[in-house]
Formats: C-alpha cells, sequence, structure tokens
C-alpha cells in the first residue's frame, strides 16, 4: 500500500520492514523477555521452572536501539524506499537459552519445560533479514549483535529485581550507543 501511494500520488512514503527488535523494554509473553526474566527469577528464587514451545523455532532478533536508528536514517533518505531491517543472523530459541542462563552460569535444561499450549500451529520455523539495502544505501548497520543483546536483557532483568547482574550489558551499551543511551531507562518494566 505504501508503495501504490508512492507511486500513484508521489508521495513521499518508506517502508521499514523491521525483523524482531528486542530490549528489556519488550513485553513479557515475548520469548526473549519471557526468557531473560526468568533467568533473573529464578536466580532470586521467585521461579522454578520456564515453559516454552518449540525451542527449534529460528529468528533475527536485533535490539530495537539500533532499529530506530534505523527508522530515523529512512526518513532522513533524499528519497522514499523501501528497507529491510534487521542483523542478518538467525539464532534459535534454543540459543537463546544458552546465552541467557549460560551467562549466569546456569544450565537451562535443568528449568525449562516444553508445554505443547506455547506451540504455534502456524510457526514460521526460520526468519532471517536481509538488511543488505539499508547497509548500502543508509550507511545503516545493527550494532549490538545477538550475543550482546541478551546480556543486556539478562542484566536489565536482574537488575530490575534488585539483583546484582554480571554488568556485561551495561558496558555494552556505553561501547556501541554511548552517552546518549542511559542504561536506568532499560531497567523498568513495561508490564505496569
Amino acid at each position: 500500500m505504501t508503495r501504490n501511494y508512492r507511486q500513484g500520488y508521489r508521495l513521499f512514503t518508506s517502508n521499514g520492514i523491521l525483523f524482531n527488535h528486542e530490549s528489556p523494554r519488550r513485553g513479557e509473553t515475548f520469548v526473549t523477555r519471557k526468557i531473560t526474566r526468568a533467568v533473573a527469577w529464578i536466580l532470586a528464587g521467585k521461579q522454578r521452572a520456564l515453559y516454552l514451545g518449540n525451542l527449534d523455532a529460528r529468528r533475527d532478533w536485533g535490539y530495537a536501539p539500533d532499529y530506530v536508528a534505523a527508522m530515523w536514517k529512512i526518513l532522513q533518505h533524499d528519497g522514499p524506499d523501501d528497507f529491510v531491517i534487521g542483523t542478518g543472523e538467525a539464532h534459535s530459541v534454543r540459543e537463546f537459552l544458552d546465552e541467557a542462563f549460560g551467562y549466569v552460569g546456569l544450565d537451562w535444561k535443568e528449568y525449562v519445560k516444553i508445554d505443547s499450549r506455547y506451540f504455534r500451529p502456524t510457526e514460521v520455523d526460520y526468519l532471517q533479514a536481509d538488511a543488505s539495502r539499508a547497509i548500502n544505501i543508509l550507511g545503516w548497520e545493527p550494532r549490538v549483535m545477538f550475543r550482546d543483546l541478551v546480556r543486556v536483557m539478562v542484566d536489565a532483568d536482574m537488575e530490575l529485581l534488585g539483583l546484582e547482574a554480571p554488568g556485561e550489558g551495561r558496558k555494552i551499551l556505553a561501547a556501541h550507543h554511548g552517552p546518549w543511551h542511559r542504561w536506568e531507562d532499560q531497567i523498568i518494566s513495561m508490564e505496569g
């Protein structure tokens, strides 16, 4: 529809097709946040098990503020166009579990239970972005990749509960986003 309006009415309309963009502010029912929140709650002794569905689903998970930077670049571009935004990497839910639990020295296999209620009947098994146009035309590229994203999210969820986090998340954001990106803004609950 955006392309139709752009071509038909000569409007400056662009598409930004954003693959999964995550952060500590992600809703607690989304699998990434469900996992990082569970890590913190398990460490705090408030949760014993984490119930999930398909551990083999693969997604291109990127850091939400990186995608906001891409949106800004799309709007600053000289002409309207269509861009895919993502990291170009696909990782499974199982890999996310490995990173999140492993980061704090836990074995996820001791805590994760498979529950058929969480399997989606129309699951797309593999999603991976090709952001080459955004990289080449806009000069955009993701700064926070998968492993670092998981650390940012785990640290924030631990701090949200008052736990001492390993601290790599804060360092990662300082290195990739500088002073405009305040760590304190990451450790708030979006669930009210």
